[in-house]
């Protein structure tokens, strides 16, 4: 997380030397699906923005996945750059880019006398407590659409919709009960970890829509 804070911090550095003082350099907020934000825009020629941020939140859920039941952990965390393309004389624009992506997922088995892992049943004592995460690539590719809305002289309304290719998960489950050396329970384990990977494998392409405002100074 340290280096994609110092990565964030390096791109709104660069930006704001680049274009302080100009009236079309811009920093906002914003919010939604990848977090609460902040970003840096700036127009090098019309019709054409460039833009810089970082994204993060980290919330708690609760639920059941492959049959048990779990406490989950989603950690939200990208830095991103894009390029957006203005359609003239309308809000509407063109967005690509690249992120710097630390999104992560975790889940802790909640306590129950016994677990279904794999096809086969043991006891809370065998398995003891199971631990999964997610993590996805580095770097994902980014391509959406947006609004940008003047509502002042210094004060702009943006939203946006896209997808963000954070390819496939890369699951891990493990296990610190009586049982988690034994090779067939390490069999039956790894079942449960591909079930756990199908079922968060549609998070490879992650639905992006935000709301936000900018201000020149």
């Amino acid at each position: 997380m340290t280096r994609r804070i110092l990565i964030a911090t390096l791109l709104l550095g660069l930006g704001t030397s680049a274009a302080s003082a100009d009236d079309d350099f811009w920093l906002g907020m914003k919010a939604g699906t990848l977090g609460i934000g902040g970003e840096a825009s700036w127009r090098p020629v019309p019709y054409l923005d460039l833009r810089a941020g970082v994204n993060g939140f980290s919330f708690d859920q609760n639920g059941s996945e492959a049959g048990i039941d779990y406490l989950g952990n989603a950690d939200l965390m990208t830095v991103f750059a894009t390029a957006n393309l203005r359609v003239p004389l309308s809000p509407f624009r063109v967005t690509a880019g690249i992120f710097n992506n630390g999104n992560e997922l975790s889940l802790t088995s909640r306590d129950t006398s016994t677990y279904q892992v794999g096809s086969q049943t043991y006891t809370s004592d065998e398995v003891g407590t199971l631990r999964a995460g997610a993590t996805f690539d580095d770097w994902a590719p980014y391509a959406g659409i947006g609004f940008d809305f003047r509502l002042l002289d210094t004060l702009g309304l943006h939203i946006d919709a896209g997808v963000l290719g954070q390819g496939s998960p890369l699951v891990t489950l493990t296990a610190d009960g009586s049982a988690a050396s034994d090779p067939q329970f390490q069999q039956q384990l790894e079942a449960e970890r591909l079930e756990l990977q199908n079922s968060v494998d549609d998070y490879k392409y992650y639905p992006v829509v935000s709301i936000g405002f900018s201000f020149n100074f």
